[in-house]
């Protein structure tokens, strides 16, 4: 085990020999094994791993939020500004809470009280720690809080709920309340990973901005080199609850010596554009003119809101090929790809597929033609019924099929031998697997169906980097071995390098730049692209 030195004589925060103990039954004793570091007021230290290296547990033991007694900080100290964490008591916990230690988590959706304005929760905060301010000076505080982290019109956003606000926004919020009272210690759990490229280029400018005006440490958790490359003084390598690998973030990334941290660094897609093939294969699917509007809202006082997510957007897709359609959230990506299922119906354009239109609407198709094209979602968790066992999920497409219940089984048990996963899979459900093994399954439930499309949308977004790496590589090796054209939906241009011949660059609902990867990427016509380029994290 190696531990990262001080920097100096009065750390913000010191952990010491710290083990965390896991409930009987569970995969190991230990979630986290005599890990120890620094961190320096003014410092970012980045802690990086894959899932459960116990990155998160650790923060949630500096916060006291530990589903004690079932897990719990078995040995060791947590010192913060000098105060041992793991003495305090439950009510001096809460106060440091928001006061000298802050949080923020991965999902701000989850993490914001869906039936709360976004204001109340803010003063919730100054109501707790100030309660002898007056309501014009709390109101001062949060306006200001929210005027920091660039959202734009703080007064009207204070009485907004938090699912009017895009993913970005919610987590600027979030932010915002982190930093409203000036901790001296911010923990940063993956507050990136489901962003898009320019929104997180944005977020982590936000944070080191506020970092470097009010001086503070921060634990910034992530399994992304390239944010570490963006953010990081120091770098603490996790695995299996053990620090493998730590240093300053340009000796680790530039020089890496243990084997596990060459192997997350590996998996990190290289984007390199791919090549198209020197023949180019007959075209599979045709989209022209393809458009849809949403209306929300309106009344007599007011109209209704009118968002063009998708404008006459139009792509040629080849036999066996794979189309990146990219662009940052808003852009109208998932929509084209709900559209080609038909699980929107556009308000213009057509879809052809092997010279055959395809109703626009799912419930107008027949069912070979719903088998003809398949969708893997961003969330499999979201996607698969968590009642039915995987069996029951993935014999439900073949049945209806018509495919006698014998072949059905067959074919399941193959698919799930093809995807890396075991028989006994059949009869457990979703959510006794992680979330590479259910993407795993979503896959598998797409090619149940024998489709000669596949929409991906995000397929990966949520994955960390080595796992991210396996199921694109499971992606090409269905691509190639079934002889399968995918529509790639992303916003990481590293991961559309890899995987696609083809880009389809979207802005607010129009595709403004398309063509060979290569070209695309390599030498971008549009401001738009070279935008998406230029935010892009790398090393």
């Amino acid at each position: 085990m190696n531990s990262v030195q001080p920097n100096t004589s009065t750390p913000v925060l010191r952990v010491q020999a710290v083990n965390i103990a896991l409930p009987p039954g569970a995969d190991r004793e230990l979630a986290v094994h005599k890990v120890s570091f620094d961190i320096a007021a003014g410092e970012t230290l980045c802690v990086v791993g894959e899932s459960g290296s116990g990155k998160s547990m650790l923060a949630n033991a500096i916060m006291g939020l530990l589903p004690a007694p079932h897990v719990r900080v078995t040995s060791g100290h947590l010192q913060l500004q000098g105060e041992d964490l793991l003495q305090a008591t439950p009510e001096r916990l809460q106060s440091l809470r928001g006061q000298r230690v802050s949080m923020i988590f991965q999902e701000p959706m989850t993490s914001l009280n869906p039936v709360m304005r976004v204001g109340d929760q803010l003063l919730e905060v100054l109501d707790h720690h100030h309660p002898e301010w007056s309501a014009a000076q709390k109101r001062d505080k949060v306006l200001a809080a929210l005027q920091d982290v660039g959202l734009p019109e703080p007064e009207v956003l204070m009485h907004s709920h938090p699912f009017r606000l895009s993913g970005g926004q919610r987590q600027r919020v979030m932010i915002a309340c982190a930093m409203l009272l000036e901790p001296a210690l911010l923990l940063a759990d993956e507050p990136t990973t489901a962003l898009d490229v320019t929104t997180q280029a944005q977020i982590l400018s936000l944070m080191k901005d506020l970092q470097r005006r009010q001086g503070m440490a921060m634990m910034f958790i992530t399994h992304d080199f390239g944010v570490v490359a963006e953010i990081a003084d120091r770098v603490v390598v996790m695995q299996k609850g053990e620090v493998v690998e730590s240093g300053l973030a340009a000796e680790v990334l530039r020089h890496p010596q243990h084997p596990y941290t060459k192997a997350l660094i590996d998996a990190i897609p290289h984007g390199q554009a791919r090549l198209q093939a020197a023949e180019p294969s007959p075209v599979l699917m045709r989209v022209e003119g393809l458009s849809k509007t949403y209306r929300s809202g309106g009344s007599w006082f007011k109209p209704a809101r009118v968002v063009p997510a998708a404008q006459a957007v139009s792509f040629d897709l080849r036999q066996g090929e794979t189309l990146g359609v990219v662009g940052e959230s808003g852009s109208g990506k998932s929509t084209v790809g709900r559209c080609l299922m038909g699980l929107i119906a556009p308000d213009a354009g057509r879809i052809e597929l092997g010279g055959q239109l395809l109703p626009a609407d799912v419930q107008a198709r027949s069912v070979a033609e719903r088998g003809r094209i398949q969708m893997v979602f961003q969330d499999p968790f979201a996607s698969l019924n968590p009642r039915h066992t995987i069996g029951k999920t993935l014999l439900a497409g073949p049945l209806a099929q018509g495919v006698s219940l014998d072949e059905a089984q067959e074919r399941v048990r193959d698919l799930l031998r093809w995807v890396g996963m075991t028989e006994d899979a059949m009869s457990r459900y979703p959510h006794e697997f992680s979330g590479g093994q259910r993407q795993r399954v979503a896959i598998a439930r797409a090619l149940a169906m024998r489709p000669q499309v596949i929409v991906a949308d995000e397929p990966v977004s949520a994955l960390d980097v080595s796992v991210q790496a396996q199921v694109l590589e499971l992606f090409e090796q269905v691509r190639q071995s079934f002889r399968l054209s995918m529509v790639f939906i992303t916003h990481d241009l590293r991961v559309a390098a890899q995987m696609c011949e083809h880009i389809a660059v979207m802005q607010r609902g129009s595709v403004v730049e398309y063509g060979q990867a290569a070209q695309v990427l390599g030498q971008p016509q549009h401001a738009y692209t070279r935008e998406l380029l230029a935010a892009a994290p790398h090393f």
